[in-house]
């Protein structure tokens, strides 16, 4: 099964509740921090919430 390295570029700062919170359940807390996580729908899902926060690589 492929992985995706999920990468914070912009600050959580001002930003929804519920995108922060998506956020830290992808294990996203500062800029800068990067986590892999597995290619699903669940995946797919947060990241088209967060996509203007974060920065993804196919692994």
């Amino acid at each position: 099964m492929a992985n995706l390295r999920i990468e914070l570029v912009k600050s959580l700062n001002g930003r929804h509740d519920k995108h922060i919170a998506t956020a830290k359940s992808l294990g996203l807390t500062k800029i800068g921090d990067a986590r892999v996580q597995p290619d699903n729908p669940q995946t797919r899902g947060k990241i088209a919430q967060i996509g203007y926060l974060v920065k993804v690589t196919e692994e």
